[in-house]
């Protein structure tokens, strides 16, 4: 089984939850669109000020989305 990436976009101020929980919603609409194998999206808060929409890819397809998306870090993902 491939390696699984969780790219990872940042968003920061007082509106950061509402704008990652919305940015998860595009992420959805992104996997269903290029029909990925994995649909594992989410959003965090990570404090008042901070936080973070996310999406798991294969390593196989990390590159691609890296250069369609532009997340902002992206590290390995471990259930």
């Amino acid at each position: 089984m491939s390696r699984q990436i969780k790219l990872i976009w940042d968003f920061r101020g007082q509106a950061s939850e509402k704008t990652a929980e919305h940015h998860e919603i595009h992420l959805k609409e992104y996997i269903a669109i290029e029909k990925f194998p994995l649909n594992i999206t989410g959003f965090e808060v990570i404090n008042d000020m901070h936080a973070i929409a996310f999406m798991v890819v294969t390593d196989e397809n990390m590159i691609a989305v890296r250069d369609a998306l532009k997340p902002h870090r992206g590290e390995v993902y471990v259930v």
